[in-house]
């Protein structure tokens, strides 16, 4: 039997290769300053919501803009950029229909805005796929705040404990743990080097067979096909 009732997902880094793509747009607006985009910088912002992301990259660079400025020029940017860039990380649409085989529930919880959210889902036509999206404008507080997470439990009518999130950052596994819930680390190239001792597992992509156990879902479920993920 599956060990929880409900499974939440980040989205950047962890559904899609975004954070490459953000990459490129911190680039490019710091180029535009003659300024760079440092791995340092990349890292202060990671996992938060815009208005504390770019809040991070003004005191960085001490830049003269506001965040009124940058989001909208960012989101122009990541959307030219997305057209070219965006993939799916490695273990999504297995792990997906492992959870429909189950029947467990799933949601998305993102430090994203509804805009960028939608960009990345529409190409796949996943939103269909789960029981509802959570973005920048549903929350007041963002990650690592656990108020996002306690939303996701209170909207699938579960105790945070009984859920399982799945997070590719620090920031987002400080969230889910504070919230209470099964935490899963998926660090990626982009964050590997990031603490995350809150987690309480971490697994090396989301086709980890480790991940699977956690969820009580057999591996050899995954797309009908008896092959253990890697």
């Amino acid at each position: 039997m599956p060990h929880f009732r409900a499974v939440v997902f980040d989205m950047d880094g962890l559904m899609f290769n975004t954070e490459e793509v953000y990459t490129s747009v911190g680039s490019e607006l710091m180029r535009r300053r003659g300024k760079t985009f440092s791995a340092g910088l990349k890292d202060a912002m990671m996992g938060l919501p815009p208005q504390q992301a770019f809040e991070a990259m003004i005191r960085w660079h001490d830049l003269s803009d506001t965040v009124e400025q940058l989001i909208p020029e960012s989101n122009g940017i990541f959307l030219e950029l997305l057209r070219e860039q965006l993939a799916l990380m490695p273990g999504l649409v297995e792990l997906l229909e492992a959870l429909e085989a189950a029947g467990i529930p799933k949601a998305i919880a993102t430090s994203s805005c509804r805009e960028l959210t939608a960009a990345c889902l529409t190409p796949f036509d996943f939103a269909r796929r789960f029981a509802f999206v959570l973005t920048a404008e549903d929350i007041v507080r963002g990650k690592p705040d656990p108020e996002v997470y306690l939303a996701a439990a209170a909207r699938f009518g579960v105790r945070p404990a009984e859920m399982l999130v799945l997070e590719d950052s620090q920031n987002g596994c400080r969230a889910a743990a504070a919230a209470g819930a099964f935490t899963v680390a998926v660090p990626g190239d982009h964050s590997r080097q990031q603490d995350f001792r809150t987690a309480s597992l971490v697994v090396g992509s989301l086709a980890d067979a480790k991940l699977y156990a956690a969820l009580g879902i057999p591996a050899a479920e995954v797309l009908g096909r008896g092959k253990n993920p890697s």
